[in-house]
């Protein structure tokens, strides 16, 4: 895991033509990190941290295969 903090970008073409699994796992991250304010949760947070994270790269992902982008 990469040890800075990252500024979220725009996943969407045509700002990103490629996205990956990781590219949408980095930008989740950086939100729970964000809203939550721990950038590495106490033991007894881990698996809550880590479900979110889960949960927000599931929606990223559900939300970037349905736009519908107009070039």
């Amino acid at each position: 895991m990469a040890t800075m903090c990252r500024s979220i970008k725009t996943l969407r073409p045509p700002f990103q033509e490629l996205v990956t699994e990781e590219d949408m796992r980095a930008a989740a991250l950086q939100y729970v990190r964000k809203i939550s304010g721990f950038r590495t949760p106490a033991a007894h947070n881990a698996e809550a941290f880590d479900r979110a994270v889960a949960a927000v790269t599931a929606a990223t992902a559900e939300l970037l295969a349905t736009l519908q982008v107009r070039r």
